[in-house]
């Protein structure tokens, strides 16, 4: 039988370069490069050379972690590739400006959302949205006629379009989507219900008309803490005596109990569950999600 325990766990060294706040991680070979956290590098990407900043500097990854084959980091970005990158900014600017224009005048119902050269300038991709399918193709030469490079004009959903524009949420903290969030997760009704939120829409939905993301990603936290919180309506034996529990507060821990016609707060570890309570037949159904 072949040796396979050389291809177990081995390391490869990478960097991690984000394109965008909030955007995915990428892992490039370092090609003999060193970077820090928060420098810049230009590295080689499907669609050419790409400015990011360093969100991982060197370190080593289970090869399991990576898509091979990992493309290089060309260099780290020097005090020239940074104006360049400046300026590639300012023209994306005037080619927003200018699209705007020609979608006017091609009559296309269409909403643009960003423009984005490549480092290289090689190509400029549009962002927008719409409500249905768009043809564009005379659009798209009279854009490559225009700008003299390649043209993209790509298709985005709404949350896309939050986490392009950004903006403050109603918990009054810029978008989950435009600062730290990599990737868009299913969101549920179910999963407010557990939190124990208003199922008021206008109370659980983003700026993007969807349910809130951190819905999302605080909800294995709520799963779990839920798990070692007595249920309401469960009786329980407290240092007062049985009662039935009537409110949960499963982050802090704690939980309400009837003793009596006194209602009084417990920590959870400090009371025993006796019996549960039963099972409603048609609450446990998932009320669907979203993308």
């Amino acid at each position: 039988m072949a040796d396979i325990t050389n291809n177990e766990n081995k390391q490869v060294e990478v960097i991690g370069i984000r394109f965008k706040d909030g955007g995915k991680t990428y892992y490039f070979t370092p090609n003999n490069n060193v970077a820090k956290a928060s420098d810049y590098c230009v590295v080689e990407t499907a669609r050419g050379l790409e400015f990011g900043k360093v969100a991982c500097p060197n370190k080593m990854v289970d090869e399991s972690e990576i898509v091979p084959p990992l493309r290089p980091v060309v260099r780290v970005a020097t005090p020239k590739d940074i104006k360049t990158n400046e300026e590639n900014k300012k023209k994306e600017a005037e080619a927003l400006r200018v699209c705007q224009g020609k979608i006017a005048a091609h009559g296309l119902e269409m909403k643009l959302i960003e423009a984005e050269y490549t480092f290289d300038a090689s190509k400029l991709t549009f962002y927008f949205t719409a409500d249905g399918r768009i043809d564009f193709r005379e659009l798209v030469k009279d854009l490559a006629s225009t700008f003299k490079t390649r043209i993209e004009l790509r298709q985005i959903g709404i949350r896309d379009e939050a986490k392009f524009m950004g903006g403050l949420g109603i918990c009054g903290r810029p978008f989950c989507c435009s600062t730290f969030l990599p990737d868009f997760c299913q969101v549920s009704i179910k999963m407010a219900k557990e939190q124990s939120l208003s199922l008021n829409s206008s109370k659980i939905s983003g700026a993007c008309g969807r349910l809130m993301c951190c819905l999302r990603f605080e909800h294995d936290t709520y799963v779990q803490e839920i798990k070692n919180t007595p249920p309401v309506d469960a009786t329980v034996r407290t240092a007062d005596g049985v009662g039935e529990v009537t409110e949960i507060n499963p982050l802090q821990g704690t939980i309400k109990v009837k003793i009596n016609e006194s209602i009084r707060t417990y920590k959870r570890e400090d009371v025993k569950i006796l019996s549960m309570p039963k099972k409603k037949s048609s609450d446990d159904k998932d009320d669907g999600g979203e993308e």
